[in-house]
């Protein structure tokens, strides 16, 4: 029995019940997090080493073979991320150790932070669409009560524009699985993938795309419909928006890239061009969105929107090189972009606020911290050396050798702006003088407290990570590429559900 393809499940899930039985000791649910996110993040590196060896690691639940048990699946991609996800989760827990407030742990903070954990695992790894949208709605759930934690009147709003695009993202993703069901008689991906590619009515294969397409899109945050996450990101607690621009988006990413490389890749013309210009509006209207705002967090929101249209270029493409960039991508984002959230708490720590205009001095008293936040601020607008460069790199070349020329120019332009954004906010909290009448006490008291020094950890290690990859990003080139040609041979997963079974 294949347990590495299940403990990514079962921890969160198991760490989050137990919190819930600590529901009246802070600090051993404090504890219980930690080990838990370490449990989880040693899980996925055995699932990761499990996959290297294997290509696919394959757990039938109950030994019910499929198409008719539970599946759960692991390739290199779902491995990938469930790695990712155990490092965001132990870095997430460290730093709510210092920036989680007493209220907010009295409330469930832990558990439904593992909760929601478990079920970006669970997405990551099921091998069918029903159990998809499950796991979809366990993070909607966890993800809804973790926004509104403090029930201040911003938090209510960004909620309630949240859950319902959400919704609506969930309702669309029910009906398209209800239809496919209708069509092809079974909700195993691996299944559906054999029985659409000899579907007698193509027409309706691509509707049902289609639906896919909005509904995986508006969980994506993908042009026209990412207006949700810019408008909700930033109300929460600083860890839980940090948590969700990390991991949340790029489950719809995922999905994406999975439905689309197995079950919808018989009519590319069709579905991959229309994820072409998909990508490029998302690309463009994300960073121009972010170049409008002087608030750290909702610059740094609308940025998650471009960014995902770089990972949707990689998918819309469809090469080789295309979807080694794609996978590439992911990777660095979700390091990158975890980490400048975490560094705006940090800066919010300092001086108690996130807009840019109230905000200064940070280079002059803290000069490591400004450091800590031109690593990834660079990267994300890909400088070299560091990883944002390399996987740009990839997917604009990519993008030259498919003469796609008009979306390697807006490409090209939104790392430009990108750059101009993240030179905005050195230039107003960090570079020029603090505005007089603020109080820059924090930022005088010399030398950082203990509870800073736990906000400071995880930042400095997700700083030495996106260095390395600049570096050494060989290794990571070598799993985006093990990942793309795992998803261009979409025969290799089938086999490994199906048992070789046509």
């Amino acid at each position: 029995m294949s347990l590495e393809v299940a403990l990514p499940i079962v921890i969160p899930l198991l760490t989050g019940t137990l919190c819930v039985m600590f529901w009246r000791s802070n600090l051993a649910q404090r504890i219980l997090s930690i080990l838990g996110s370490s449990a989880l993040l040693a899980a996925s590196i055995w699932l990761l080493v499990s996959v290297y060896q294997q290509g696919h690691v394959v757990m039938f639940m109950g030994n019910w073979d499929a198409p008719y048990g539970i599946t759960l699946v692991g390739d290199m991609l779902s491995a990938i991320m469930v790695l990712l996800t155990g490092m965001m989760a132990l870095a997430i827990a460290v730093y709510s150790l210092a920036s989680a407030s007493p209220a907010h742990e009295k409330f469930g903070y832990y558990p439904l932070m593992h909760l929601l954990l478990a079920g970006v695992a669970g997405s990551f790894l099921t091998g069918d669409l029903f159990n998809l949208y499950v796991w979809f709605e366990v993070m909607l759930i966890a993800s809804f009560a973790l926004l509104i934690l403090g029930g201040e009147r911003a938090q209510m709003e960004g909620a309630v524009k949240y859950v319902t695009l959400n919704l609506l993202s969930s309702a669309i993703f029910l009906s398209a699985i209800g239809l496919t069901y209708g069509v092809v008689g079974s909700l195993n991906m691996a299944d559906i993938a054999v029985k659409f590619g000899e579907a007698e009515n193509p027409g309706l294969v691509d509707v049902i795309a289609v639906m896919f397409l909005v509904a995986f899109g508006i969980k994506a945050a993908a042009f026209p419909l990412f207006f949700w996450l810019p408008a909700s990101y930033h109300t929460g607690p600083v860890a839980v928006s940090a948590l969700f621009a990390g991991l949340l988006t790029k489950v719809g990413v995922y999905a994406l890239f999975r439905v689309f490389t197995l079950i919808f890749n018989e009519n590319p013309e069709f579905t991959h061009q229309l994820l072409l210009w998909i990508a490029a509006g998302t690309m463009l209207t994300g960073v121009l969105g972010a170049a409008a705002q002087f608030e750290f967090r909702r610059i740094l929101s609308f940025h998650i929107v471009s960014q995902i249209g770089y990972m949707l270029l990689g998918l819309a493409l469809f090469t080789p090189l295309a979807l080694i960039g794609g996978v590439f991508y992911i990777m660095h984002h979700i390091i990158v972009k975890t980490n400048l959230f975490l560094i705006s708490g940090i800066t919010h720590r300092l001086l108690g606020t996130y807009d840019l205009k109230k905000l200064g001095g940070i280079y002059k008293s803290r000069p490591f911290l400004s450091l800590l936040f031109l690593i990834p601020a660079l990267s994300l607008a890909g400088i070299p050396p560091l990883s944002g460069f390399f996987a740009k790199f990839v997917i604009i070349r990519a993008s030259i050798e498919a003469e796609a020329w008009v979306v390697t120019f807006i490409a090209l332009l939104v790392g430009l702006l990108t750059l101009y954004s993240m030179i905005k906010i050195w230039a107003e909290a960090f570079w020029k003088k603090l505005p007089d009448g603020t109080d820059g006490a924090s930022l005088e008291r010399g030398r950082t407290s203990g509870s800073l020094m736990l906000m400071y950890a995880p930042v400095i290690a997700l700083a030495a990570c996106t260095v390395f990859i600049g570096l050494n990003g060989q290794p990571i080139y070598a799993m985006a590429e093990f990942s793309a040609t795992q998803l261009l041979d979409p025969s290799q997963y089938i086999e490994a559900v199906l048992g070789g079974r046509p």
